[in-house]
């Protein structure tokens, strides 16, 4: 093909690539009853082969440490191990002992909706069942001072990932209320913690939160702003797969100096405390949904 011709070529593409009765749907067109040609299982077996990785089963209960202070705090203690059958391209899934539930498993800087619900997909795939994700939020809501936790009952849907799982609505919402509200007592009853239980706004560009996007996302009653619980609750309502979302409000955008103290070890131990009280309110509340599923 000749330059000149090329040139008009490329100049009818990008007319054409703007008109907006073809724009690519965001929110539309996304068949979300029909299956996925690309399937994590699929991923995870080609990298096994790669990697020459055995079949084991990842921890039933795992924890999404998008800021990765958890995994650092674990790996300086020396109590981690790397597991040795996560298969997954891109991170290392690291095992320890929890408080005498078990081994649990971690996957740290997981950042934003898309990698959390990539990892998600394959955490699930690999045999966990509850999937905990604790991620440092922005205090949208004063509601008392920072460092304090919100557990996310529905987050507000800015972000891309949760539209191909859920058809378009304003939140994502946690699925199991009974879960949620054992979760809570539980973890309310820990010392030294503050908890509330409340919406997040899920945005996929931090540094575009503008005034007229918080004052809108504190309108519509959220507390604080992430980077993920409404992706992964929109695939746990599609998927039917267990997931817990935290925000750790620490800080209110860097509005003042001296923000984002989390506190102690930089949160992580605070964090696992709460990572504890929530799996054993899980173990709980799944033993009692089974004596009630015999009844």
């Amino acid at each position: 093909m000749r330059p000149a011709v090329i040139s008009q070529h490329n100049d009818r593409m990008d007319k054409e690539s703007n008109r907006a009765d073809i724009a690519w749907p965001i929110v539309d067109g996304k068949e979300h009853e029909a299956p996925s040609v690309f399937r994590p299982e699929a991923l995870l077996r080609e990298a096994r082969r790669q990697k020459q990785l055995p079949l084991v089963a990842v921890p039933e209960i795992c924890l999404l440490d998008p800021d990765g202070d958890v995994v650092r705090y674990i790996k300086r203690k020396g109590s981690g191990r790397t597991h040795e059958g996560w298969a997954c391209y891109h991170t290392e899934l690291l095992a320890f002992d929890l408080d005498g539930l078990g081994e649990v498993g971690m996957v740290g800087c997981a950042v934003g909706a898309p990698f959390a619900v990539l990892v998600a997909e394959q955490l699930f795939a690999s045999g966990c069942r509850l999937l905990i994700s604790v991620t440092s939020a922005g205090q949208i809501t004063a509601i008392g001072p920072t460092p304090y936790f919100v557990l996310i009952d529905s987050a507000l849907r800015d972000e891309g990932t949760s539209y191909h799982y859920l058809p378009p609505s304003p939140f994502a919402e946690a699925e199991d209320v009974r879960l949620l509200a054992c979760i809570e007592d539980n973890v309310r009853a820990l010392p030294f913690i503050t908890l509330h239980r409340g919406a997040t706004w899920t945005t996929d560009a931090p540094y575009r939160e503008t005034e007229a996007a918080i004052s809108r996302a504190r309108h519509l009653g959220v507390l604080a702003v992430e980077m993920e619980a409404a992706a992964l609750y929109a695939f746990s309502a599609a998927t039917g797969h267990r997931v817990v979302c935290f925000a750790h409000v620490t800080n209110a955008m860097a509005q003042t100096e001296g923000d984002f103290e989390k506190g102690e070890a930089d949160g992580a131990k605070v964090t696992l405390s709460v990572l504890s009280a929530t799996a054993r309110a899980w173990m709980n509340f799944s033993g009692e949904a089974s004596i009630d599923s015999i009844d």
